[in-house]
Formats: structure tokens, C-alpha cells, sequence
């Protein structure tokens, strides 16, 4: 198997995996507990919360272990909206993850109005649409930092500046940007960030939440006393636990692994597009994460062409969701324009530091011929 999914979830480093092993096994009381088995727990979960807080640049006090990327969304959505309840408008992009777009629907439903900022044809952001709709009357902005289909990166610290001129509270996705480029909040004039550990090798279900120093937030779960009354409930420690390694390697060895999954990303398109005419990068003349390439394969579906890599033993995802039975571009890519026929045959390859040239040229060579099959069928 060939697995070009890393977006979707990673495989957990060892190190990651016998870390929660030993959390489940030996290590296993409640670190709420006073007695000295629990404390030594606490004292586990602690060390993991200074990991990830180094790979965000922030501190350890800002970090709130949550279930995930979508429970840390949504956590700091509502809380910041809690900010200014006075305010009622949102403003978020067109092209955010659906955790931040179904929030947006549902505030729509509760009389908040909403603006989408729109992007162009690489998937950059409209930045003169978005410095006009942000005005001292709008409760909140959400922003992806790297876009989980194509990969492509907004400068955040720069458009989060626009709201906070305003007075604005801020929140970034961040899922798909940790652990994988450096990041600095501190220097972001953010109150929220969120990430999620199986992005970069950790474990599932696992996630937190950056939230500035003094900035007076209300708990979305309620419950015990836990992450300093903003979270309810017994900590998950094996997940905070793995999480807190995979965090830390991360951050060691992010430049190297920048440089050698790069290096195979790019190899991997220039061979696609060498050997498939009708083969387009969609995001290619913006900045991008550097493991992930979104391919529109012009005239074709990419269901069918991920039935066919499936069948060969490759993992990859469709830049397209099956609604009521038709086949829908996906809003990303319907947002930056992209024509109908390239959107329908989009395909999300997403690398990761797992991965080696041998299985990039075996993709390579491998398409063609899946290709050419569909060619036949559809022509």
C-alpha cells in the first residue's frame, strides 16, 4: 500500500505509539487524583501541554487539550462570540474547512450575519474584500492558515491585523499548518488558534486549543475542574500524552522533513504533469504547505479515478464530496473558479515524512494507465 492520504489523518510515529501503550498499561490513574500515582500522571499530561505549546510558539498556560480540530473550532468560535454579544456578524472565507463553515451556517440560523470572503483562481484570499467587511461592528473572524485541500497558505499574521485594528477578536485553523511549517502565535494578534495531533503523527481524538493570556473565556463543556475550568472531564492522557511526543519531534525535525517531503512533492507533480496533458495543479502559483498537491484531471471524475488507485494499492482523496447521489466539485475548488470539468477530476495527494521517492515513481507511473482506462469508459 501507498499512502498519499496525510491530510486526512498520518500514521502515528512509534515513539507516539509506546508512549500511550505505557499510559494504558502502567500509567494509568487519574491525574485529577491527589495520591502520588495520579500526580505522577498530572505530571505526564504537563510535560505533553510545554510540548505543544513550544511547537506554537506560546506557553503552557495557553493550551487546552480537546477531543480535537473540530471541538477546538467550535470551542473558540463560541467563545469568542461571547466576547462582544452585542455584535452580530461573522466573518470568515470561502474556502474554510467544514468544522468552520457549518458553525457559520448555524450562526446564520441564530439571526448573525455572515460574509465569506472569496479567493482567486490560485486560492488567495481576497484581501481587499476582506479589510472592507471587518468593521468595529463585527463580533468575530475565523481563518484557515493552510488550506486542508490544496494546501495553500494565508498570511495570517497580517490579515488577523486587520481585525485587530478593529478591535476584533481573531481565530485560525491551524489544523493543517502544525507541525508541519513554523508557528509563532505569539507574534499573531490572535486570541484563538486551533490544531489537531493526528496531523502530525500523533493520536486521533486528540486536539487543542490556543487561547491568548486574558482573554476571558467561558467553558463549552461543563463538568469538573479540569484545564483550568474550561474543559470538563477526565483528560484523555494517553491522546494528550502522544500528542505531546509527536509535538515534540515535530518541532525537532521539521526543517529536514520540509526539505525531503518538498523535495518529493514537487518531483511527484513535475512527473504527473510530464505524463498526463490534461493534468492541472490547482493552487500551484500560490504558497503551499509543502506535502500537499490538489491534481484536477480534466474531463474525468475523481471518484472513479480513486476506485482505480484504491484497486492498486494507493491512498489518496477526492477534492470532491458524493451528495444525493451527484457528484459536486468541491466548494475549495468551486471558490477559486476552477472550471467544472478540471474540479470534477480533482484528486488531493497529501505526503508525508513516511514517504519515499520509490512510491512517488510508482504513482507516477502507475496514473497513465488508471487513466487511460477511465478515458475509454467516458469517451
Amino acid at each position: 500500500m501507498i499512502y498519499f492520504d496525510n491530510n486526512a489523518t498520518t500514521q502515528p510515529l512509534p515513539e507516539v505509539v509506546r508512549a500511550m501503550q505505557e499510559c494504558l498499561g502502567e500509567q494509568y490513574a487519574n491525574p485529577s487524583s491527589i495520591h502520588q500515582f495520579g500526580q505522577s500522571v498530572r505530571h505526564k499530561v504537563e510535560v505533553a501541554r510545554e510540548h505543544v505549546a513550544r511547537l506554537l510558539g506560546a506557553t503552557s498556560k495557553e493550551i487546552v487539550f480537546t477531543s480535537g480540530g473540530t471541538e477546538s473550532i467550535n470551542f473558540a468560535i463560541r467563545a469568542g462570540l461571547r466576547l462582544h454579544p452585542q455584535r452580530r456578524h461573522f466573518v470568515t472565507t470561502a474556502v474554510e474547512h467544514s468544522a468552520v463553515l457549518r458553525v457559520a451556517e448555524q450562526l446564520e440560523s441564530e439571526g448573525y450575519h455572515v460574509d465569506r470572503v472569496g479567493v482567486d483562481r490560485d486560492g488567495k484570499l481576497d484581501e481587499a474584500q476582506w479589510a472592507s467587511v471587518i468593521t468595529e461592528e463585527t463580533a468575530m473572524v475565523s481563518l484557515l492558515h493552510a488550506n486542508n485541500e490544496t494546501g495553500v497558505i494565508f498570511d495570517v499574521a497580517r490579515l488577523a491585523s486587520v481585525a485587530a485594528e478593529k478591535g476584533v477578536p481573531v481565530h485560525v485553523d491551524s489544523v493543517q499548518s502544525a507541525g508541519k511549517i513554523p508557528l509563532r502565535v505569539a507574534d499573531w494578534p490572535v486570541q484563538f488558534v486551533s490544531i489537531a495531533a493526528h496531523k502530525f503523527h500523533g493520536p486521533k481524538g486528540t486536539g487543542a486549543l490556543y487561547v491568548r493570556r486574558r482573554t476571558r473565556v467561558e467553558p463549552l463543556i461543563l463538568g469538573g475542574s479540569q484545564e483550568r475550568m474550561l474543559r470538563g472531564g477526565t483528560e484523555n492522557v494517553e491522546g494528550i500524552v502522544g500528542m505531546g511526543v509527536a509535538a515534540e519531534i515535530a518541532l525537532r525535525e521539521m526543517p529536514e522533513t520540509a526539505r525531503r517531503v518538498g523535495t518529493l512533492r514537487d518531483a511527484f507533480e513535475q512527473g504527473v504533469l510530464a505524463s498526463v496533458p490534461f493534468a492541472h495543479v490547482n493552487g500551484a502559483g500560490a504558497e503551499r504547505v509543502y506535502n500537499t498537491s490538489n491534481i484536477g484531471f480534466e474531463g474525468l471524475q475523481s471518484e472513479a479515478i480513486l476506485i482505480l488507485l484504491s484497486e492498486a494499492g494507493i491512498c489518496a482523496s477526492a477534492g470532491a464530496a458524493c451528495s444525493s447521489g451527484s457528484l459536486e466539485p468541491s466548494h475549495v475548488l468551486a471558490a477559486m473558479g476552477i472550471d467544472e470539468r478540471i474540479a470534477h477530476g480533482a484528486i488531493r495527494f497529501s505526503l508525508s515524512r513516511f514517504n519515499t521517492r520509490d512510491e512517488v515513481g510508482q504513482v507516477v507511473a502507475a496514473l497513465p494507465g488508471l487513466l487511460s482506462r477511465l478515458s475509454v469508459l467516458t469517451a
